[in-house]
């Protein structure tokens, strides 16, 4: 049963009931707390499984509990959340990228509870991709490492129990994203030049990365920083110069001093040197270690 097919079935049941067919179709889920997307088990998305006694058990205890689908490599679907919240609408940003060829062969098309909608695609086995946000875009990509509360659930939402409901189907040649594509279509973020001396490029990267920190919003802004500094310690940047060029453009993004230097700190601490290992302005120790991003 494709994804459409299984949220079409799944239509004026309770979620008591529609726990069977998502067991039945081998997606694993784990119980949510009624009328939100909180997990109620310990270790959340983790502890999904398709062991039709165990959901049973689950369901009995909590009859009224949402269902939750970990995504990524977890189930074999990958999600688009296009995201409502106040000003932040989504929708232009995914009409956008949908144009570009970025996001237009989705499995199956779910109204959110908000109003919003996920976009579900098939995820690549070869290829996991790890969850993100885009928050001034209003774009999230639930995949490794996250989850999403799939139909019939239902959350409160503005004093209402709103559901999750198929609104559309794909038209059958339904392919996997390409979600790093996406996010840089959603959020570029600066590239260092091909050429040029390495003390011009270190001072064009640093104010041009400073630029692009100063618009980030409230949710990617932490992130931001880390990246910008990950990326002046590559280049060879000492982290005094760091807290110079990209702390005022942190503060006018609306971190907090002590949380800009603490990034700065961490990034610093992890960053892997693209040229030779150099010094820090605070001791004269060399610098190396591994980016997580």
């Amino acid at each position: 049963m494709d994804t459409a097919s299984l949220f079409a079935s799944v239509i004026g049941l309770s979620q008591r009931e529609g726990v069977e067919r998502f067991a039945a179709a081998g997606l694993p889920i784990f119980p949510c707390k009624a009328a939100e997307k909180r997990p109620l088990t310990r270790h959340g998305f983790l502890d999904a499984t398709t062991d039709i006694d165990e959901i049973r058990t689950w369901w009995t205890r909590w009859p009224e509990a949402n269902i939750g689908m970990p995504t990524g490599s977890a189930s074999g679907l990958e999600v688009v959340d296009i995201d409502v919240h106040g000003r932040v609408r989504g929708f232009a940003a995914f009409e956008l990228a949908r144009r570009e060829g970025l996001s237009d062969r989705w499995q199956a098309l779910v109204k959110t509870a908000s109003g919003g909608m996920h976009a579900y695609y098939p995820a690549d086995p070869d290829r996991p991709q790890p969850s993100w946000q885009v928050a001034r875009a209003g774009i999230d990509f639930r995949g490794d490492g996250g989850y999403v509360v799939v139909p019939p659930s239902r959350v409160l939402f503005e004093g209402n129990r709103c559901g999750y409901e198929l609104i559309g189907a794909g038209r059958g040649d339904a392919v996997p994203i390409d979600a790093t594509a996406l996010r840089q279509f959603l959020d570029p973020r600066p590239a260092p030049p091909s050429n040029g001396a390495i003390g011009d490029r270190r001072d064009v990267d640093a104010d041009r990365i400073a630029a692009w920190l100063a618009t980030r919003v409230e949710g990617e802004r932490n992130r931001a920083l880390y990246w910008a500094a990950c990326r002046l310690a590559e280049n060879g940047v000492t982290d005094h110069r760091a807290r110079d060029v990209l702390g005022p453009a942190a503060e006018r993004a609306g971190l907090q001093q002590s949380e800009i230097l603490t990034t700065i700190r961490s990034a610093y601490r992890t960053a892997v040197v693209s040229t030779a290992p150099f010094r820090s302005s605070q001791g004269g120790r060399s610098m190396s270690g591994q980016v997580v991003l």
